[in-house]
């Protein structure tokens, strides 16, 4: 059976994107699977969001992609059942530019993640916001693509680039790329602009679109500070009960993706 690598992506900041990684990642191993979570932003919030400081953490991604050191001994077991994390750190910074002159640069992700594929039912991504090099490594090394969307016109033309370069990257180098999803994240339902924002993104990618949508939620914006996926710090908010959600949906979308 197909492991299940996900590449969390959206040029666009603030839609949600390391939210999503953490709470779907966090939300998957709840219901038993086994889930690693790859930091690819340089910015690391996916690592500081799952209670590993900068300080704290030595080394990261940034050795794997670099060949010093193994994904392996790199993976931190997290406080949430059966999740891993694959920290970033400062260093990851520079890796763009290193990695230009690096042969095969855009397969150093998934030549790294090869050993331990079977370890996991899914990988998730945490991808930078941008289209640069970081994020072709993680399109290159997934088989499909997860997109977080907030609500907005603005969202609709990047969405448009996104899925564009997806099919770009499918032809050119890693056929096996799909188009998981789209999510619709920060969503408030009094908002006619939301409704109709939604109802296009339907309407133009039939099927892709998640029944489940993530609501504005205060108690999922505090969470990161404490260092906890929402499922940690208030499994009744909203924002939990609909990552939940989405997980189980996710799931029985591709009931033969994991064993």
């Amino acid at each position: 059976m197909t492991k299940r690598i996900l590449a969390i992506a959206n040029q666009k900041g603030g839609v949600g994107k390391t939210t999503t990684a953490i709470n779907l990642a966090a939300s998957l191993g709840q219901s038993g699977r086994r889930v690693l979570l790859v930091d690819l932003d340089p910015q690391a919030n996916a690592t500081s969001g799952l209670g590993f400081g900068r300080d704290a953490v030595a080394a990261g991604i940034y050795e794997a992609l670099a060949g010093e050191r193994s994904v392996r001994e790199l993976t931190q077991l997290c406080e949430a059942p059966g999740l891993w994390l694959l920290p970033a750190t400062r260093d990851l910074s520079g890796a763009e530019v290193e990695l230009v002159s690096v042969e095969r640069r855009e397969w150093r992700l998934k030549e790294a993640l090869e050993p331990v594929i079977d370890q996991y039912d899914y990988i998730i991504i945490d991808c930078p916001p941008s289209l640069g090099l970081l994020t072709l490594n993680a399109l290159c090394a997934a088989n499909a693509v997860l997109i977080p969307m907030q609500c907005e016109y603005y969202a609709l033309e990047g969405l448009s680039q996104l899925v564009a370069t997806i099919e770009q990257v499918r032809t050119a180098l890693n056929p096996a790329l799909e188009l998981e999803g789209i999510l619709l994240t920060m969503v408030d339902a009094r908002m006619n602009l939301t409704q109709q924002v939604a109802n296009e993104v339907r309407n133009h990618f039939v099927g892709k679109v998640y029944d489940t949508t993530i609501p504005r939620n205060v108690r999922l914006s505090e969470a990161p500070s404490h260092g906890k996926p929402i499922l940690l710090y208030d499994q009744r908010s909203s924002g939990c009960q609909s990552y939940l959600a989405f997980a189980t949906e996710l799931q029985h979308r591709q009931p033969d993706a994991v064993q």
